[in-house]
């Protein structure tokens, strides 16, 4: 596993292919897998590579949380495609910002012992309830349509929609998109989208959407449905 050198062109191509079906490096939602792999990096992606940049400006916004984001970091070269040589053998593995300096001996066990059985029975008792419960909870949903602006009348349409279309959420499904003249040779993106409302928010749609500064001048609500 590993991206190689993330402060290569190669190893940043690694990493946005690897992101083009998903929203963080490990599972749903931001972990310390994400910081690992954040730390890593000299800098924003370059806007071609759109899934890379998209990812790095979500995390950018977790940077005065990152110490309470869930997951327990692991060396760089842990994270990423199978398959890849890991180039960073040899680093030592990343250190806790809050790790303490001394080092329990005995007592380390029976804490992992304890958080162990913790985890059994909060897993037991949430697959109890699921089979218990008889009606599946409701989704509450709403169906946002966005428009999205660009700079100018020589701003690349096509490059825009994808970089648009490359924001994937748990709770987010894109959907018909066309293009409306709004004057002087400029056309908007209109583009149709449904949300999971405990999921997604416009501001986070906005944020995203925006971060593709090369592209996008501004985005706004055009419409916007509960489902």
């Amino acid at each position: 596993m590993g991206f190689g050198d993330l402060k290569t062109p190669a190893g940043l191509k690694v990493l946005n292919d690897f992101l083009a079906d998903k929203s963080y490096i490990e599972g749903y939602v931001p972990s310390q897998a994400d910081i690992v792999v954040f730390d890593a990096l000299s800098g924003a992606p370059s806007a071609d590579l759109c899934h890379a940049l998209r990812w790095y400006n979500h995390i950018k916004s977790y940077q005065k949380e990152k110490a309470s984001l869930p997951g327990v970091k692991k060396p760089l070269g842990q994270y990423g495609p199978a398959g890849m040589e890991d180039t960073t053998v040899g680093v030592p593995a990343v250190k806790d910002e809050e790790e303490d300096d001394d080092i329990d001996l005995f007592g380390s066990d029976e804490e992992e012992e304890d958080e162990e059985t913790k985890r059994i029975k909060e897993e037991r008792l949430a697959a109890y309830n699921a089979k218990k419960s008889k009606k599946p909870a409701l989704i509450a949903k709403s169906s946002i349509l966005l428009d999205v602006k660009p700079w100018d009348d020589e701003t690349d349409m096509t490059k825009l929609e994808q970089c648009v279309r490359s924001i994937q959420m748990d709770g987010l499904v894109w959907g018909q998109s066309k293009l409306v003249p709004v004057g002087y040779g400029i056309k908007k993106l209109q583009i149709a989208c449904v949300v999971e409302d405990d999921k997604v928010g416009t501001d986070q749609l906005e944020e995203l959407i925006t971060a593709f500064e090369d592209y996008v001048q501004s985005m706004d609500v055009a419409a916007f449905n509960k489902i």
